[in-house]
């Protein structure tokens, strides 16, 4: 039980602006080989996704948090994030689980208002496919 707390944390933190990685505790507890990878893979795309819906609130409370000394993101990452949404779209989300931009585009959502319903279809879809890519990796199919 300890180990799937463990992994929800890491991929939660993973998700936010704190920089963080999920993928080697994922892999670590797939190589011990004593814990169901159904679930394995569901808790971490669960903490993953409530940590982007974090970043997303963040990003709707933003005008609020941006000038805190603890707020963890450059306003040049920012603008960047912006700027790839605006010329993306919400397909941009699909990235979500990408390392670096991931975490400012789902914050970036939250700024231009993203519907919800809309932004935690997508995170799900894209961190999913992640943890289901390493799951492959980890099987040596890729």
């Amino acid at each position: 039980m300890i180990a799937y707390l463990f992994l929800f944390l890491s991929a939660f933190g993973a998700a936010t602006l704190l920089p963080l990685q999920s993928e080697s505790v994922l892999a670590g507890l797939l190589v011990l080989g004593e814990y169901s990878i159904v679930l394995l893979i569901l808790v971490a795309t669960v903490g993953n996704v409530l940590g982007s819906c974090l970043n997303w609130w963040f990003g709707m409370k933003l005008e609020l948090l941006k000038n805190k000394k603890w707020f963890p993101i450059s306003e040049s990452k920012l603008l960047r994030a912006q700027n790839l949404y605006m010329q993306y779209g919400s397909a941009i989300l699909f990235l979500s689980w990408v390392p670096i931009i991931g975490d400012p585009i789902t914050l970036v959502s939250g700024v231009l208002k993203e519907k919800f319903i809309k932004f935690l279809s997508i995170v799900i879809c894209a961190k999913l496919l992640r943890y289901i890519f390493i799951y492959l990796l980890y099987l040596g199919i890729f």
